[in-house]
């Protein structure tokens, strides 16, 4: 241990209480000792460091910062240096708000397009994930704070976040879910890793020994710190064995008891406490560092603006030019219709919501693009109230101009934390505008502007489809310049577009409702999926459309990389994302057709070519053996394709791979729809069961049960005491009134923190405010001893009170000897 000679001269108490917060965002101090406390702040795409009451929803605004694109934005540019840049310009705006840890980035798959969270997370791909995210903690610790990974892991629905047990083969967890994080820890040496609210087979993940012991302290050798979630902590004590340093946010001391009494007994051994000390001050005092000398307290507003119009205009990508309708020439007249053009859709919702620094206006940035912007409608309500009105007005604009740029996508309160979307479908006022449109005027360019995939059946009535995603408080001047030419589009997707959600592999599987969710499709997600089992898709995974072509040459393959040109036949630059994609000849273990093991992007000027290479590593062959319970490698020939696209295959060759040697993992007879493929969307329990090595549990809550700390508010609707039922169905009643009046960002905020919250959460998230006695009577009032369970609650609350007091008046005699000694 490298401070061990601090710890010996903490006590028991000073070392238990380390290990929860101060606060909402602070650690615990121990002046004495010259332990600071060190302040935690959401910041996947900004940083949000709250200057008012403290809260994880993203309802109490926050201390300016640039709102630089979203991950799933930045995912689109395929650029690992421009990731890292990103990362040093939040490390620097973190440093001027003296945050000590930045919470990001989020780097679970895209396991489904509902995902409400899908908007902060990178792809569907674990490689090109975990390599961006690496990028994105370089650059964030270069400055010495730490960034934070999360959540670890198999966190991949938003609804009943807080209690939903996710049951996953071996294989599928760690080829495709825990690969990610393997690389951001590897290659990026996070300092700080955030477990994910669920569980995982069984076990919440702060408490899992297989993903916290097993793989990531013994198999990664990771030596820095986890956080749980806020309010994701369990079983306190259960979470320090697994390795858990530190719960957030603050409990009052109420866990701290936990672990001294749980150390006093010999359930766990004090040595465990001191690794985890030693860990959290290591966190603290190598990200302390930076302020000791003093700090750079401002950071120039224009420069970090500018470089978020860059990064989104290096992510925008184009989908759709017909008749080459883009880029708009100087001088076109152009109807600009659409909610979005007035006030942009360019972030997501919750704890990522940024306080931007200053917001470009589209309708402001067209008056210097070139374009002679002839005026402006809404077309439609935000927020999907229907309005002819609206319509009657907007096609009266469209008539009158040469194109239509219509501004489109999803709403705020669409996409956020807490929440999963509940279909992939653009607003029907929405489409009813574009439907219209395209009776007056057949020239319309559609600027899409979501975090997610969606379905687009209306994709003929449109010529142009620029997809922004949530590109930053720059990101209106970026689209306008890919419109206008003044920039090439580049971005290509990190995630493939289904022609419809019933197509996609997860669709019978998604969303848990209850106990728990089956990831039956096992590692056919995404367009391992599609692409293997031959299914059509809109937009596959790594399209993207450029103003210029690019022709690919000369593929020669070595043992340690693949080599190839790539010639720019247009006249004009830009920049091309190649990828590597492989796959097994053999058939003895089933594999997807292709993955993802290798990209880069270059920039060719007109006419020129370019020699590309993308080294092998150590994941390019691999899969994982669950007879052997290692990373083998299967002796076979493998195809080697270089790709504009996973669909789009321009040069292929093949290589002979020595294996590993391994026992074959799977009986073939077993399991024929994984060797398959092809039905991999509609697997049955049995087959899902062998694949498992073990029976599923029970998907449904036992209703005959009294409700308890892992239960929640949702299931009051089951529970005996009439008080329940009634809490429940006025949250319900709520609910619906909020959404019918207009006010859906309230709506989801109860279905985000009230609605799917275990009971156990309201005493982790009230900051000792309720604590686990209390909630004990809480419990005893829903299961229908409601005046019992009431005393209970009032007599422990007014214990806790008195004990407070006694502590208070503890610490100020404490102090007061301190000082006159």
């Amino acid at each position: 241990m490298k401070y061990i000679e601090i710890i010996k001269n903490m006590t028991l108490e000073e070392k238990a209480s380390l290990m929860s917060g101060k606060d909402f965002w602070q650690t615990q101090d121990i002046e004495r000792l010259g332990i600071n406390s060190i302040f935690l702040a959401d910041g996947p795409h900004g940083i949000r460091k709250q200057a008012e009451a403290a809260d994880h929803l993203g309802l109490n605004a926050s201390v300016p910062a640039t709102c630089f694109p979203t991950a799933a934005t930045v995912a689109n540019s395929w650029n690992l240096e421009l990731g890292k840049k990103i990362g040093e310009y939040l490390g620097e705006e973190a440093v001027a708000q003296k945050v000590n840890v930045l919470l990001g980035p989020g780097i679970n798959m895209k396991r489904d397009p509902l995902c409400g969270r899908n908007f902060e997370y990178f792809s569907e791909d674990p490689y090109h994930a975990g390599k961006m995210a690496a990028a994105y903690i370089r650059g964030i610790q270069s400055h010495g704070i730490s960034a934070c990974v999360k959540h670890f892991a198999a966190n991949n629905q938003e609804e009943r976040r807080m209690s939903i047990d996710t049951i996953v083969d071996e294989r599928t967890l760690r080829e495709i879910y825990l690969t990610a994080f393997e690389i951001a820890i590897k290659e990026g040496k996070t300092k700080t890793v955030m477990s994910a609210y669920n569980m995982l087979n069984g076990e919440y993940t702060n408490e899992n020994m297989h993903i916290m012991r097993d793989i990531l302290r013994n198999e990664w050798n990771y030596e820095g710190v986890v956080v749980t979630d806020w309010g994701g902590s369990n079983d306190r004590v259960a979470g320090l064995l697994a390795g858990n340093e530190l719960e957030m946010p603050t409990t009052a001391g109420e866990t701290n008891k936990e672990i001294i009494a749980a150390i006093k007994s010999g359930k766990i051994k004090e040595e465990v406490l001191d690794e985890c000390v030693d860990r959290l001050l290591d966190l603290i005092f190598t990200t302390e560092d930076v302020y000791k000398n003093g700090y750079k307290q401002e950071f120039n507003v224009e420069e970090h603006h500018q470089v978020a119009q860059e990064v989104a205009e290096e992510s925008i990508v184009l989908l759709k030019n017909e008749g080459n309708i883009l880029p708009l020439k100087k001088g076109v007249t152009v109807a600009t219709i659409g909610e979005f053009a007035q006030q942009a859709r360019y972030q997501g919702a919750g704890s990522s919501i940024v306080n931007p620094t200053k917001l470009d206006n589209t309708l402001q940035c067209l008056k210097d693009s070139g374009l002679v912007n002839i005026g402006f409608e809404p077309g439609f309500e935000r927020y999907g109230k229907r309005s002819q009105g609206k319509i009657s007005r907007a096609c009266a604009l469209a008539k009158k101009a040469e194109v239509v740029l219509l501004y489109i996508g999803l709403d705020e309160a669409t996409e956020a934390e807490g929440l999963d979307r509940q279909n992939m479908k653009i607003p029907e006022n929405q489409l009813d505008l574009l439907n219209a449109l395209y009776e007056v005027n057949q020239n319309i360019v559609v600027v899409l502007s979501c975090g997610a995939a969606v379905e687009m059946p209306w994709i003929t009535k449109v010529k142009g489809l620029v997809h922004g995603y949530l590109s930053g408080q720059a990101g209106a001047q970026a689209i306008l310049r890919v419109l206008t030419g003044a920039v090439n589009p580049s971005g290509k997707l990190s995630e493939t577009y289904p022609i419809r959600y019933e197509d996609t592999p997860a669709y019978h599987q998604f969303p848990g409702k209850e106990v728990s969710v089956e990831y039956r499709e096992g590692v056919y997600i995404g367009y391992r999926y599609y692409d293997t089992a031959k299914v059509n898709v809109l937009f596959p995974f790594g399209f993207g459309l450029s103003y210029t072509t690019f022709e690919y040459s000369n593929l020669q393959v070595s043992k340690d990389a693949v080599t190839f040109s790539i010639t720019n036949t247009g006249d004009v630059a830009g920049m091309e994302v190649a990828q590597l994609y492989v796959g097994c000849k053999s058939d003895d273990i089933f594999r997807p057709s292709k993955e993802l093991k290798g990209f880069a992007k270059v920039l060719i000027g007109a006419g020129e070519t370019k020699t590309v290479s993308i080294p092998f590593d150590d994941k390019t062959f691999r899969y994982f053996n669950v007879k052997t319970n290692q990373w083998e490698i299967e002796e076979a020939q493998y195809n080697l394709m270089i790709g504009a696209s996973s669909a789009d295959i321009k040069l292929e060759d093949t290589l002979f791979v020595e294996g590993t040697g391994a026992p074959l993992p799977y009986d073939k007879a077993k399991l024929p729809s994984y060797y398959s493929a092809s039905k991999a969307n509609t697997i049955d329990q049995n087959e899902f069961e062998q694949l498992l090595g073990r029976k599923v549990p029970v998907s449904k809550w036992d209703r005959s049960k009294p409700l308890g700390y892992n239960d929640t508010i949702s299931q009051c609707q089951y529970a005996k005491g009439t008080f329940a039922r009634f809490t429940f169905y006025s949250i319900k009643f709520a609910y619906w009134f909020l959404k019918k009046i207009g006010k859906r960002t309230t709506a989801n905020i109860i279905m985000m923190s009230i609605y799917n919250m275990p009971f156990r959460g309201v005493a982790r998230m009230t900051g000792g405010v309720i604590n686990m006695p209390m909630l004990d009577g809480i419990l005893m009032m829903v299961n229908g001893h409601f005046f019992k369970g009431l005393r209970h609650v009032l007599k422990e609350r007014s214990k806790m009170l008195k004990g407070v007091k006694a502590q208070n008046i503890t610490q100020a005699q404490a102090m007061k000897e301190q000082k006159n000694g």
